[in-house]
């Protein structure tokens, strides 16, 4: 069996404030928006450079997530760039808060981290 990665879904508690932040600040391209009107949601498709997705959702009454990156399940979303200067540059221009950068002892690489609009951690990690 071959795997690949395909996509990672996310609920949003404020859909038009998490699809801004994942469109025009991380700049992801929107392949499919759809209205679910039996699941009074909303469904956005997200292309990531070099292929997946990501899915964005909205749901009515969701409860918030109740533990930090370490519980068991989904830690964090990482997102290979090859400036991280730049990329954390332009995310802070848009008024989002990066973490201090840090060094992978394993690999030399730097990256950091910041939070979407529900504070799921997302990785910036400097491939050159």
């Amino acid at each position: 069996m071959t795997l690949a990665f395909h996509h990672v879904a996310i609920i949003a508690s404020d859909y038009e404030t998490s699809k801004r932040f994942y469109t025009e600040i991380l700049g992801l391209e929107i392949i499919n928006e759809t209205y679910r009107e039996a699941r009074k949601s909303w469904k956005l498709d997200l292309g990531i450079e070099g292929g997946g997705q990501i899915e964005l959702f909205s749901f009515p009454d969701t409860p918030d997530r109740l533990t930090q990156p370490e519980a068991c399940g989904l830690r964090h979303l990482a997102f290979r760039v090859a400036d991280i200067d730049e990329a954390a540059a332009d995310l802070s221009s848009n008024g989002v808060t990066i973490e201090p950068m840090r060094v992978d002892e394993n690999t030399g690489c730097r990256f950091t981290f910041f939070a979407d609009p529900d504070g799921l951690p997302i990785e910036l990690y400097e491939i050159v």
